[in-house]
């Protein structure tokens, strides 16, 4: 084994990562707590915070043509720059899970996996991609039918279809995991190899050395809580208006913004109980719960659906997938399509590269695991959840309408043209 990945002894603290302790200064980047006082990045991170709160609160159109402004800038100057990296992080992660460094244990080499395999995988999914797997598992599918990627097919046609449910693969599949996947990989291997603290300035001990300790290490920490709390907010209000929809379809709950608060502040209770309760009980036991939920979800609609239309439906839409994975992996804007872009491809990654830091976090459940077992992950994980039959049950005029608030949310910016807002609704038959 390289000598540069270490053995996992000589650098790990005898506390834990972030426990108090003396100060060293030997790169590792271990630092002494500070007895639980909060520091310089909360307190800037909460302002920060506060401050774009207020922007949004007291001039919303001025924020609204800010961010738009923004987006259309960023994604049609940079956004190649989105395709290119998050293939290389992706062949990066087939190269890391067949060579050597594959086999270093997140941990000590003594050290032995914490959860079972499967309770494993349901705490990465679920803490990961959970909600946002409840909105967008009906909702791409559906405005893909409806409105053909590049205008591939005709909408609501069998072929439209297929490349509905392909292209939702594709946002929620490898490319999304592999940004995950390098962002927790590298947290683990610094907290748990390494003995570092569970800080994103962390990682760039190598570069940087001890200056992460210092003013550099605590920029780097107050973006990436800020780019946290965009993906969260965007996680949030997506899935609060799929449940108020459906409240609101179910049982003539309001579908407005009141309703809306009143779900979050329950969404929030919730997981904040769970955190708070630790990773080997509450997030454990609910991400356990809604996995089971999801596979009885999975084998209700095999048996009362149409079990073989949807087996041939999916082994064609990954078929497909499969078929055109690098031309979707590096398709650009040279010649159009920007604005399809900007609405499903580039506000995809963009959504996975600032979920990467809170998404590290959930991999402690990751100590003493292999980097080849999680980078296998980001390669069996393709949405299963869009791939199941119950993300496209016969509920099409509800998913329709989700799809249309959420494309409309406030934490979605909208692109310059607006032509897609009149997006005509479903009608594509259903097979019986």
């Amino acid at each position: 084994m390289s000598s540069h990945l270490g053995t996992g002894t000589e650098t790990t603290p005898a506390t834990p990562p972030g426990s108090s302790g003396d100060s060293t200064a030997d790169g590792t980047g271990a630092a002494p707590a500070d007895g639980g006082k909060l520091g310089s990045v909360f307190w800037t991170s909460l302002g920060v915070s506060a401050l774009f709160v207020g922007w949004a609160v007291l001039f919303t159109d001025n924020l609204n043509k800010v961010t738009n402004a923004s987006l259309n800038w960023v994604t049609a100057t940079f956004g190649w720059a989105y395709l290119v990296v998050t293939l290389a992080i992706l062949i990066f992660l087939v190269f890391l899970a067949f060579s050597p460094a594959g086999d270093v244990r997140l941990g000590k080499d003594s050290d032995r996996p914490e959860f079972s395999t499967l309770s494993w995988f349901a705490m990465i999914l679920s803490a990961v991609m959970g909600i946002g797997l409840v909105s967008y598992g009906v909702a791409e599918p559906i405005s893909h039918l409806a409105t053909p990627p590049h205008g591939l097919a005709e909408p609501n046609t069998p072929p439209a279809a297929v490349r509905a449910l392909q292209y939702s693969y594709f946002d929620w599949g490898l490319h999304a995991w592999a940004i995950f996947a390098v962002f927790g990989l590298a947290i683990a291997y610094s907290t748990y190899r390494k003995g570092r603290r569970t800080l994103v300035s962390q990682l760039f001990v190598p570069l940087l050395g001890d200056r992460v300790n210092g003013p550099i290490g605590k920029v780097i920490d107050v973006l990436a809580v800020f780019a946290t709390l965009f993906g969260t907010t965007t996680s949030l209000g997506l899935g609060a208006l799929q449940v108020n929809n459906g409240l609101g379809t179910l049982f003539g709950v309001p579908v407005n913004s009141v309703s809306q608060v009143l779900i979050i502040a329950a969404v929030t209770s919730v997981f904040t109980l769970s955190a708070v309760t630790g990773v080997s009980k509450g997030i454990k036991f609910l991400s356990q719960g809604s996995t089971l939920l999801a596979v009885a979800l999975f084998v209700f609609m095999l048996v009362v659906g149409p079990a073989v239309f949807l087996a041939n439906l999916y082994i064609e839409s990954v078929g497909q997938w499969a078929t055109d994975f690098f031309r979707m992996s590096l398709q650009g804007t040279a010649f159009g399509g920007l604005e399809w872009m900007q609405w499903w491809t580039y506000f995809m990654m963009a959504w996975w590269v600032s979920w990467g830091p809170s998404s590290a976090s959930s991999w402690p459940v990751s100590r003493a695991a292999a980097p080849s077992a999680a980078s296998s992950w980001a390669f069996w994980s393709c949405p299963a959840w869009c791939s199941s039959p119950g993300s496209r049950s016969s509920a099409a005029p509800l998913s329709t309408s989700t799809c249309s608030r959420a494309a409309t949310s406030p934490s979605r910016p909208r692109p310059t043209s607006t032509a897609r807002s009149s997006r005509p609704s479903t009608t594509f038959p259903s097979p019986g």
